[in-house]
């Protein structure tokens, strides 16, 4: 009862209470802290810490009674919840000034928060992580005390292929968020790719981080001189969005697309695969989020990709990337199509140099696309080269567009299309013919309806 009143008094009066008065009632949750009944000690700890994340006047006193050091010295023989209660009370005093944060480095509460990482128990374990991520917040040479007592090694540890939740939580994820900002080249790249993996596993995973607001802090490793830094902020973006059409519009949102095409621009090789994977997955989610890879120039840059790299990998990622892109409307088909493309991919898909992978990829991004094109004068360079299976959607198309198209079927006849499909040795009563018949007979029909308007008007004027 007397514990329940010098809480209830703390919380209600502490504003209004004088020095003396307060640094009185926390020495007699002091004492409480040292009861032999172990539920008193665990509700004294869990009351002094939250009272004094309200309060830095009361975080002084702790610190001031030097109950840091009794908190710390009982850590190790004490059972998980006492143990959570504990860090809590560190957490709460080092928020509030690095002053205070210094003070729990003092009284040695880094060994002890670093070793609670290692908890088994998950809530221990994020109690440690946040109370960390505060003092390292606080200023560069608290943030490399966390890193140098040893935190950065067991949180870069947790890229295991049973990653899952438990290892992973909001507290783990602010503190690498601190630890990124670290000027170490070496510790930034690790944290990179301990993000990177904590993200690949699960869209869970993925929105942790993003929750974190951590990528106003990763956007500023692009401008690090360490070209891997920057690969692998490219590629921690590319684990993000792959899970879902949010977390992409959220990377966009960061200005992420126009990132990723500088970065592109400014890199070769397979440093540049993250980059195109990251646009082609964003593309794969949306019609929308595929027209702004192609209002930031994403899709110029991908051109520019196929035409400079050699690497068939490379070349397989850049045309799954296109055809993700263009596969949805015409719109995004006659974007393709108009960056000269197509071309391209038949030559990767008829090319007897070419991978088994590329082509097969080449061949699936060319046919989704030629489904949607609706831009002819992009199509008809494929009626003289592409192989059967391809013609038929190259000619279909055309049949779909002249067939309410007049002035397309002119401008096919005046480009020499007409000419080029009537050499075409297609087989009577073939798919092929069937279209090139479907073809001549909207050209026809053309000329039949100008003929008809042409006497028209000279009627009229007669």
């Amino acid at each position: 009862m007397e514990f329940k009143q010098i809480v209830a008094d703390l919380s209600i009066n502490s504003d209004n209470m004088k020095v003396h008065q307060k640094e009185k009632m926390i020495s007699q949750l002091r004492l409480f802290m040292l009861d032999e009944d172990p539920s008193i000690q665990h509700n004294a700890v869990l009351a002094l810490g939250r009272l004094v994340q309200h309060s830095e006047e009361l975080a002084r006193i702790v610190v001031k009674k030097d109950i840091l050091h009794q908190l710390i010295w009982s850590i190790p023989s004490q059972p998980h919840h006492y143990k959570k209660a504990t860090v809590f009370v560190l957490h709460a005093v080092a928020k509030h000034s690095p002053e205070l944060s210094q003070a729990v480095v003092d009284s040695g509460g880094l060994d002890i928060l670093v070793s609670c990482l290692g908890a088994v128990d998950p809530e221990v374990k994020e109690a440690a992580a946040w109370a960390l991520a505060y003092i390292a917040q606080q200023n560069t040479m608290l943030s490399q005390a966390v890193v140098d007592a040893g935190a950065a090694s067991l949180l870069l540890s947790l890229h295991t292929n049973d990653l899952d939740r438990e290892e992973v939580n909001t507290g783990t994820i602010a503190l690498l968020k601190q630890m990124i900002r670290s000027p170490d080249v070496k510790l930034k790249r690790q944290v990179l790719f301990t993000l990177i993996q904590i993200s690949k596993h699960s869209v869970e995973l993925a929105e942790m981080v993003i929750a974190a607001y951590i990528f106003p802090d990763v956007m500023i490793c692009l401008q690090d001189p360490d070209e891997y830094v920057k690969k692998d902020v490219i590629t921690l973006m590319w684990e993000v969005v792959k899970h879902s059409a949010q977390l992409s519009q959220v990377i966009v949102n960061c200005d992420g697309l126009v990132e990723v095409v500088d970065y592109l621009d400014k890199s070769r090789g397979s440093m540049r695969l993250p980059g195109i994977m990251m646009l082609g997955y964003i593309a794969s989610h949306s019609e929308n989020l595929a027209m702004a890879v192609i209002l930031s120039k994403g899709l110029q840059q991908l051109a520019i990709c196929l035409s400079e790299e050699d690497d068939d990998h490379i070349k397989e990622a850049t045309v799954w990337s296109i055809g993700q892109i263009g596969h949805h409307t015409p719109e995004h088909a006659n974007a393709v199509a108009t960056a000269g493309l197509l071309p391209k991919l038949l030559q990767f898909y008829t090319g007897a140099s070419s991978l088994e992978d590329l082509r097969l990829k080449s061949k699936k991004a060319l046919k989704n696309i030629l489904l949607k094109c609706t831009h002819l004068p992009s199509l008809e360079p494929l009626l003289s080269n592409a192989p059967s299976n391809i013609l038929n959607h190259v000619l279909g198309q055309f049949s779909k567009v002249m067939h309410h198209d007049s002035e397309a079927c002119q401008e096919f006849v005046m480009s020499g299309g007409l000419s080029k499909i009537q050499e075409m040795d297609a087989e009577p009563g073939s798919a092929q013919r069937k279209l090139i018949n479907s073809i001549k007979s909207c050209i026809q029909e053309a000329s039949a309806n100008r003929l008809r308007t042409f006497r028209s008007v000279q009627l009229s004027h007669s």
